[in-house]
């Protein structure tokens, strides 16, 4: 329940921050609360990917996107995410997650997520770094395509690019269509 709360602080908050170009870096500004902390008294795992859904809909909002988004009855889904942590956030710090679309593939959008604390000299410190691939639905029913979406948004910058691990990475975890069998058979 406390991501609901926090989720709708930031919607509106999200509606006063900076504007920015659909493919710039967000900065989305938290503090660990009581209840994001687990039995060993560090930020739950599974915390950091609900705040990452967070940072996204700022990014979202922030760039224009989502107003897009709505004008057109899309909405964004999650495919798959991966998440590497580096040192522990603990209760009370504050630290800020960077968010950036890195680009398309033939069917989804990628982004990256970062989890960034100043360190003693004030350089800001990657403590966890996520990666997400989006769909987009419509409302009506069906997929957006990519074609779509780029015509929505823009192209994305020629410095903007899909590293190739994570493109195989996204081949590698896909689980079958939705449509297609996907039984849980045990070996």
């Amino acid at each position: 329940m406390h991501m609901l709360w926090r989720t709708l602080l930031h919607s509106v908050l999200s509606r006063f921050g900076p504007r920015m170009g659909h493919y710039d870096v967000a900065s989305t500004r938290f503090v660990t609360l009581p209840t994001d902390q687990d039995i060993l008294r560090h930020m739950n795992n599974g915390v950091y990917l609900s705040i990452m859904d967070i940072a996204r809909f700022d990014m979202l909002h922030r760039t224009g996107i989502w107003a897009i988004f709505l004008k057109r009855g899309w909405y964004p889904v999650v495919v798959s995410e991966t998440i590497s942590f580096r040192k522990s956030l603990t209760l009370g710090q504050k630290f800020t997650v960077e968010s950036r679309i890195l680009g398309f593939d033939e069917k989804a959008v990628y982004v990256e997520q970062r989890f960034v604390r100043p360190d003693a000299d004030g350089t800001p410190e990657i403590y966890a770094q996520g990666f997400i691939r989006g769909r987009f639905l419509k409302r009506s029913g069906g997929v957006v395509g990519i074609d779509e979406l780029v015509d929505a948004v823009g192209a994305v910058p020629d410095d903007v690019t899909v590293p190739a691990w994570l493109l195989e990475w996204s081949a590698d975890v896909a689980m079958p269509a939705t449509r297609a069998a996907a039984p849980s058979l045990w070996g």
